[in-house]
């Protein structure tokens, strides 16, 4: 009986050990299959699904697409909800809303840049950490601002950056718990950070 049990618990904590970490983008007919339309109040720009430890997750993405052409989606407010899948619903675990803010020059369009959006596990404890990131234009083209948002347990930790010519108005700001995240996920962002620097042509840094 003994060995039987002891038997039972390994192969029990091999389950739980090898359980896959998986993510995938949905496509447009996957996303009216799960009804995530009632997710979000705008249109779903993008959509992802994944599962871990805590069970099977839905990431959406929305912009509201304010002005709509052939040449150009322009959106002035922005929304990312994050539910898991309960018993046929979906129960929602946190949400991000962003909108275009008072600047000179003007901001025009704000948007996701899935990009160097993921969802992955960073710091390897079984669980996924969504990095949600986004940015805003300005009437002239322009990157004003960039948000780097990382979810850790449930708990938001944001990376603020406003871009501009001149230092007084340059930002870079992390939050106040960020040295409160695993090396690995910090690793991760800076990492990110060094990248969109490079790719995007961006200071991200303050003044």
């Amino acid at each position: 009986m003994k060995n039987a049990f002891l038997f039972l618990f390994l192969i029990s904590s091999i389950i739980c050990f090898s359980q896959k970490i998986e993510s995938s983008k949905l496509n447009k007919q996957e996303i009216l299959e799960r009804e995530l339309g009632n997710v979000t109040e705008f249109p779903i720009y993008k959509a992802f699904e994944y599962q871990d430890k805590g069970g099977v997750y839905e990431l959406v993405l929305g912009e509201n697409q304010k002005t709509v052409s052939k040449k150009d989606t322009l959106n002035t407010k922005i929304q990312a909800v994050f539910v898991i899948n309960d018993h046929g619903g979906f129960l929602e675990k946190w949400r991000i809303n962003d909108l275009l803010e008072d600047y000179v020059p003007k901001e025009t369009n704000i948007w996701f840049w899935t990009k160097y959006c993921s969802t992955k596990d960073l710091d390897g404890d079984g669980y996924i950490d969504p990095v949600i990131v986004y940015g805003t234009r300005t009437e002239y083209g322009d990157i004003r601002r960039v948000k780097i948002i990382t979810v850790y347990k449930n708990k938001k930790y944001v990376i603020r950056a406003v871009e501009c010519d001149l230092d007084d108005c340059r930002s870079f700001k992390k939050d106040q718990n960020w040295n409160t995240l695993p090396q690995k996920i910090k690793t991760y962002l800076d990492q990110l950070v060094v990248k969109l620097r490079k790719e995007q042509n961006l200071l991200l840094k303050d003044g």
